[in-house]
């Protein structure tokens, strides 16, 4: 079957960040993470045996451990040290006096020739890529939809490939984009002020009726507006044996915008411009899982592209 153009991404700064789109909510650009719900802490792994401990302890990939709960800091030091004694490793877990910004982890697993990391754990693939060109990102068509999805970062033939990282998806979406484009990212702040409040489902009908509301719900609603309207239409959702619908709350922020596009889209993708940088938002086409990675490389053993396998079709 002929490969479809899903869209091309733009990557100014050289390191291409892919991952679960609908997660980009928690993305923390150069700032700090702060989720006062779910406070965290990171550590280094360090001593004259660090790079055995970090391997065999087997938790996260590299020299670091990101975003352990608060609650779990202490049972996981203490593991940490158990397992270093029983193999006789040399290393210790040292905290970072703040959390590591999700731009930094960026840098320093590419840096460290790293795969990627984890925010929160949701892993993040992090490569640096061509910055001087768009970078074509295409699908392949299988029998239960796509076979995969591929990245094309030089015009070389595959002498090779192999698997070295894998993305989870809990919101059926992957973002391609370039990191220092994401420090710009609004994932729920609406950019105009405005926002969609839509809903459907079986009785979609008696809603509208209920509500004096348009048939699939209001569309450029002042945003304090539509949050309000949202309550009221959570209510009646909520109440034992009342009408069965579903509904959404659609602030316009960067996230609205290409999710917009991918609505509209036969192939339910769909490019917007965020910091001068083009980001691909592309449905999976089969929902939630776990997708493997592979780097493609040519003859001379330079990366040529990124593929994600995403039935597992031979």
């Amino acid at each position: 079957m002929t490969d479809v153009v899903l869209g091309e991404v733009t990557c100014p700064s050289g390191q291409l960040v892919v991952m679960d789109g609908g997660y980009l909510e928690m993305w923390s650009g150069n700032r700090v993470p702060a989720d006062d719900e779910h406070p965290a802490s990171d550590f280094a792994i360090v001593g004259p045996d660090a790079a055995a401990a970090a391997e065999s302890f087997d938790r996260q990939t590299g020299l670091r451990l990101y975003d352990i709960p608060a609650h779990a800091v202490t049972d996981v030091v203490a593991s940490f040290a158990a397992h270093c004694r029983e193999r006789g490793h040399d290393a210790s877990l040292r905290p970072f006096e703040r959390q590591v910004p999700h731009r930094e982890r960026v840098r320093h697993a590419i840096a460290a020739r790293e795969p990627g990391f984890i925010v929160m754990g949701v892993p993040v693939l992090a490569l640096e890529v061509p910055s001087d060109r768009p970078l074509r990102v295409t699908a392949t068509p299988g029998e239960h939809g796509w076979k995969s999805m591929r990245v094309d970062l030089r015009d070389a033939p595959v002498a090779d490939s192999w698997q070295f990282w894998q993305l989870g998806v809990d919101w059926a979406r992957f973002v391609f984009a370039d990191a220092d484009a994401l420090n710009s990212w609004e994932h729920h702040r609406p950019l105009d002020g405005l926002a969609d409040l839509v809903f459907w489902g079986r009785d979609q009908e008696q809603i509208a009726a209920e509500f004096d509301a348009p048939a699939f719900g209001w569309e450029n609603l002042p945003v304090a507006e539509a949050y309000e309207r949202g309550l009221a239409l959570e209510a009646r959702h909520n109440q034992p044996g009342g009408p069965k619908f579903a509904y959404d709350f659609r602030p316009h922020s960067h996230h609205w915008q290409a999710m917009a596009l991918v609505r509209a889209s036969p192939h339910e993708a769909g490019v917007i411009r965020v910091a001068g940088a083009d980001i691909l938002m592309a449905m999976t086409s089969v929902g939630d899982g776990f997708f493997p990675v592979h780097l493609e490389v040519g003859p001379s053993g330079d990366p040529a592209a990124l593929r994600i396998d995403i039935t597992g079709e031979d």
